[in-house]
This record gives C-alpha cells, sequence and structure tokens, in this order.
C-alpha cells in the first residue's frame, strides 16, 4: 500500500462514511457474485459461507476499516481478537492489523489538531517530536517526543471528527447487521447501542482516560508484576493524551518464548481480569490486544489505554461469584438460577437456559478435566459456536443480558483468545477456587 492511501484524511462526515462501509459492502458482493459466477461455470455449486469468509473480502474490510477509524474500527478489532478460533485463519491474520495499525492521519490533520491543543507554538515545547506515529488505532494515533525538560514521552492525538462521528457510526453498523438480517428484527438493540455511545464518547475524552490511568495505577501501586504510564497533566487535554513511554514489545510477541513466560503472562492477565471483577470493581473492558505489552528487561506486564474503563456493580459482582460457585460445584440447578438473576434469560425461555447451562458445563468440563488447562487445545469458542448454530436462530434463543454484564465479558473473551494465542496451559481450577471465595470488601472509589 503507497504511503499515499496509507495516509489518506480521516473522514469526518456522516455521508462521507456512510458511504465508506457501504463501499465495502458493495466490493465485497461483488467479489462474492463473481466468484459464485465462476464456481457455478466450472460445475460447481456456490457456498456462501465459502465466499462471504474469503481472504480477498477480509482484506477488503481490514483496509476500509483503517481508513475509517473510530466506531467502525472498533468493530474490526473485535473481530481481530477471533485468533482462528471461529473466523478463518487468513481473516484472523488479515485483521490483526487492525490492533494498532490504522491508517495514520496526514501530516496537516495532525499539526492541526495540535494547535488546536496546544497554540499554534507548540513546537516550542520539544527538542524533539517525531511526527510518524508509533502506532496508529482506532480513535487516534501515539507519537514518541521529548520535552524540553527532558520527560521521554508517548503522546495520544485524537483523530479530528471522530468524537463527533460515533453516533453516525454507530447508527450505519446497527443498519448493516439489520439489512444483513445478523440480529432478529424483534430483537431490540436499544439499549446496547445507548451503553456503546456512552462508552465511545468517554474513549474520545483523553481527559477521563488520564483519571482512569491514575486511578488504575493506585490498584496496582503495589504490584510488581504490572505496569502502567504516568499521565502528563500538563500536556494532557480532551484529545491529546501525554504519558511516559515506556520500552515494551508487544505481547504476542512472547509466542516465541518458552512455555513457562507464556504461561506466566497468560495466568497474570486472567487473574488481572479476576481481580477487576471480584476485587476492584473496575474493569479495563477493551481487550484488544494492543492494549497489553510486555518488558522482557524487567519480566513486567505494561497495561495501556484506559478510556474504557468501567466501574461494575457490587450487586453484579456478587451475583457473578455465586454463578461461580455453581458451576466449580456442577449444580445446574444453582447454576440456572444464578444466571436468571444475572438476566440472561427470561424464565420462559426455557430452551436459551438449557443452552446457557450446558456451554457453561462444557467449558467447566474442561477445566476440571486436568491440572493445566490447555487454551489452544481445549479449542472452547469454536465448540460454543457450533452448539450454539446446532441450536438454530429462533427468536426464543435471543436476549441481551444486563448491558455490564456485555463488557465484562467481552474482557474475558478478549483474555481467552490471548491465552489461546500465547498457546498458554493453566492451572484454572486454582484460580477460580480462590475468586469464588469469599473476599474483601471491593475496592470502593
Amino acid at each position: 500500500m503507497s504511503d499515499d492511501r496509507k495516509n489518506r484524511p480521516v473522514p469526518t462526515g456522516r455521508l462521507e462514511r456512510l458511504f465508506g462501509l457501504g463501499a465495502m459492502a458493495g466490493s465485497i458482493g461483488a467479489r462474492m457474485a463473481f466468484s459464485s459466477a465462476r464456481q457455478l461455470l466450472s460445475g460447481k455449486p456456490p457456498r456462501l459461507g465459502e465466499l462471504v469468509l474469503a481472504p480477498a473480502n477480509a482484506l477488503r474490510v481490514a483496509e476500509q476499516l483503517s481508513h475509517l477509524r473510530g466506531a467502525a474500527m472498533k468493530l474490526g478489532q473485535l473481530l481481530s481478537m477471533d485468533a482462528g478460533q471461529i473466523l478463518p485463519d487468513e481473516w484472523s491474520t488479515i485483521l490483526s492489523r487492525l490492533q494498532a495499525n490504522a491508517s495514520p492521519m496526514p501530516t496537516r490533520q495532525l499539526e492541526q489538531q495540535l494547535s488546536l491543543q496546544w497554540g499554534p507554538s507548540w513546537r516550542d515545547r520539544f527538542d524533539h517530536f517525531a511526527m510518524t506515529p508509533i502506532a496508529a488505532a482506532s480513535i487516534g494515533q501515539v507519537h514518541r517526543a521529548r520535552t524540553r525538560a527532558g520527560r521521554d514521552l508517548a503522546i495520544k492525538v485524537q483523530y479530528p471528527g471522530i468524537a463527533a462521528s460515533i453516533d453516525s457510526d454507530l447508527d450505519n453498523i446497527v443498519s448493516l447487521l439489520r439489512l444483513s438480517r445478523l440480529v432478529p428484527a424483534a430483537v431490540s438493540l436499544d439499549a446496547v447501542v445507548k451503553e456503546a455511545r456512552r462508552q465511545l464518547q468517554q474513549e474520545a475524552n483523553y481527559i477521563y482516560e488520564a483519571d482512569q490511568i491514575r486511578w488504575y495505577a493506585k490498584l496496582v501501586a503495589d504490584d510488581p508484576t504490572v505496569l502502567l504510564p504516568e499521565v502528563y497533566g500538563d500536556l494532557t487535554g480532551q484529545s491529546v493524551l501525554a504519558m511516559s513511554f515506556i520500552e515494551s514489545e508487544p505481547i504476542d510477541w512472547l509466542i516465541a518464548r518458552p512455555q513457562a513466560e507464556r504461561n506466566r503472562i497468560a495466568e497474570r492477565l486472567i487473574r488481572l481480569t479476576l481481580q477487576e471483577v471480584f476485587v476492584f470493581g473496575v474493569i479495563q473492558s477493551d481487550p484488544n490486544f494492543a492494549n497489553f505489552r510486555y518488558q522482557p528487561i524487567s519480566g513486567r506486564l505494561v497495561l495501556l489505554d484506559f478510556g474504557a474503563t468501567r466501574s461494575i456493580p457490587a450487586e453484579l459482582t456478587g451475583k457473578l461469584r455465586e454463578l461461580l460457585r455453581a458451576a466449580l460445584t456442577g449444580d445446574t440447578a444453582r447454576q440456572r438460577s444464578a444466571m436468571l438473576d444475572i438476566g440472561y434469560f427470561e424464565p420462559q425461555q426455557y430452551r436459551l437456559a438449557e443452552l446457557a447451562v450446558d456451554l457453561l458445563a462444557m467449558g467447566m468440563d474442561n477445566v476440571m478435566a486436568s491440572p493445566l488447562f490447555d487454551f489452544v487445545t481445549a479449542d472452547l469458542p469454536r465448540r460454543a459456536r457450533d452448539r450454539a448454530l446446532a441450536s438454530g436462530f429462533s427468536a426464543d434463543l435471543w436476549s441481551i443480558p444486563p448491558i455490564d454484564t456485555l463488557f465484562v465479558h467481552r474482557k474475558i473473551g478478549g483474555m481467552y483468545l490471548l491465552a489461546s494465542r500465547l498457546g498458554a496451559k493453566i492451572d484454572m481450577r486454582a484460580l477460580l477456587d480462590e475468586f469464588a471465595a469469599p473476599q474483601a470488601s471491593l475496592v470502593v472509589r
């Protein structure tokens, strides 16, 4: 891809962004039609699944979402974490570029953003400011800089118009979901869209993120296994976030390291997620792999990007602990009751309740089967998908649980996929037993 193509301006208007999504869908449709015709001419019946999931379509999706950034790219990042568990390996490989590799904004847009935040003489603050980003993600891109006082910084600069595009992106995505019939017409997405809008607006507010970094840093201040950047408030504003630069490497580079090291980091990631749910009462809900890095010199886990941090109600924490205890004892009646109490289904949704308990039992059987849970061979996401598909897509199998649980599931699912990517083997039974036990009071903010 040429530099001109990589550095296209961020589209800011609703129609422009809708056209981008529509062009992506149209391109995929055209490829499908061409491939279908070619298969027919060769005497083979077209197979819709193979046509939709063709690697060429993954490449088109990655390119367009990388250009759009914002909420649209967030969707692609969620798909990219699949790690071949559900989507074909080619899709996971191609979409993985979305984790921290959006199209960077042109220099002109970057300078405009910095001038808006720091004024026209902003360069006077720095000995050096690298105009080429070291990372470019869905909401903003990150630059390396050194201040006159010698502070080594990582500075996140928000793309122009991203905050204003959140509403239109969500509306466009929901429209595409409805048109594609991926979500039944009878299922209301209003609550999910409302919460997604609130979450993305928070992520686009770098002052909010700075506060979350400071708070989370206090929670893990005494933990020698994790490291967070320091926030510099004098350079931070609504669309620019200044942090200390931490030398580290992408988390998935650990796949080349010894099994024991991969196991240790994966165990720490999962333990941290359980701490968030059952101890901290606050969760960094965006499990994008780019938000987790590794510092080989210290062996520490580096945590980045806290715009998606959200509080978990103490009541939900108690209900989730009850469900965990029921799962560990294999008491299906107790599991069903706990799930109903959380709100995973309504009392009359018998088939959904049966499927939910069945899927939980499938996972726990694997956890109990051996001392070390192998995240690769267990293949739970694919097996769960197959089990759900075998049950059909009737309306009684659709239910949207309380919003807070969706964000908890998002983080847990992301950590499972990351542990799979690392090929980890962990004593999950011991971990779950530890957090199922009565805990001290939640940390109160």
